[in-house]
């Protein structure tokens, strides 16, 4: 198969995605890498119909990427996720909106172009957590304990564009991530970002029944089929604090691989979506759903379209880095 994948300078040596860039060619799939932040882009060449089996992103959430991956969506190519649903994760305003409308466990939100705005949200809401409503690795996230720390902050956080606030769920200040890939759910922790005294370690844990129930929800509300969601297990319960199209996949076991598989099933289906997800690749009577190592792909004498001068091939070390070996928890 022909994959193009846009992904950002800041990622170029990240394990993810590029381990899934390798695997997938080493399995003898052509893979177009993009760099949208430091390339003229001849918009009506890159996006060709028939140029690529599927398009996958991994950008920021304020990159250029994601206009490229709605141009290739808009002429009728598969991308990785669906181009509409990645808009709809990425304004973390937008989230929200649609979260709660669907039932989705979000603590309230408020969104102000302006900090001077968030003052208006009654003391009564504090402690806040206030974020850019376009940040993503954990950017520019604070917590704000009073209305007179908000008003102290005001110039800072006016460098950051829209913003979004909500009260801050009470919680032991671990963070549970829970990741999607080809239908398989796999949950780790990792301490706050909240509390940055104490590291940011992260273990694989097991998933309960309502955590899985709420991540696979995630899915079918927002459209995605790779994803991750954060968690905060409150005193009321769980509680979603922010979703992501193409998370890094933490402690999932061989991540590439999973994902690679991902990709190119999305690919050959046309981008449909899967018919939900089970808990570490488990069903509740069965044993652990495996998939198979990908085939090489038979030889075929369809003609191969040059790439764009916009897209590199670019060559990736034969030795992994990130790799993910970490056992398959079957716990609940």
């Amino acid at each position: 198969m022909r994959l193009c994948f846009l992904v950002e300078e800041r990622y170029r040596h990240d394990g993810m995605p590029r381990e899934v860039i390798r695997q997938l060619s080493a399995w003898g799939h052509q893979v177009d890498v993009v760099r949208p932040g430091d390339s003229l882009i001849r918009i009506s060449d890159a996006v060709r119909a028939g140029s690529h089996d599927a398009w996958v992103l991994k950008t920021v959430s304020g990159g250029p990427g994601l206009t490229l991956l709605e141009a290739a969506a808009a002429v009728g190519l598969t991308t990785v996720n669906d181009a509409r649903s990645i808009r709809g994760v990425r304004d973390k305003a937008l989230a929200a909106a649609i979260g709660r409308s669907r039932g989705l466990p979000m603590p309230t939100t408020y969104a102000a172009a302006r900090p001077e705005a968030l003052e208006k949200i009654p003391e009564t809401e504090f402690p806040l957590v206030v974020k850019p409503s376009d940040g993503s690795s954990g950017r520019a996230v604070r917590l704000v304990p009073t209305p007179g720390r908000l008003r102290a902050l005001r110039a800072e956080l006016a460098a950051e564009g829209m913003l979004i606030a909500q009260p801050y769920v009470p919680n032991s200040g671990v963070d549970l991530k829970v990741y999607c890939v080809g239908g398989e759910l796999y949950a780790t922790e990792r301490v706050s970002p909240l509390v940055p005294d104490r590291g940011a370690r992260g273990r694989r844990v097991p998933l309960s029944a309502e955590v899985a129930a709420i991540a696979a929800e995630v899915g079918v509300v927002y459209g995605l089929d790779l994803y991750g969601v954060d968690v905060l297990l409150g005193p009321d319960g769980p509680v979603i604090v922010d979703v992501n199209d193409f998370p890094s996949f933490k402690e999932v076991p061989d991540a590439a691989a999973r994902v690679g598989r991902a990709v190119l099933e999305l690919a050959r289906g046309g981008g449909a979506r899967s018919q939900g997800a089970v808990v570490g690749g488990r069903t509740e009577s069965g044993p652990s759903l495996e998939p198979a190592s990908e085939p090489s792909p038979e030889p075929t004498s369809e003609p191969v379209p040059q790439p764009s001068p916009a897209l590199v091939r670019e060559p990736v070390p034969a030795t992994a880095t990130g790799r993910m070996t970490a056992a398959v928890s079957g716990g609940r």
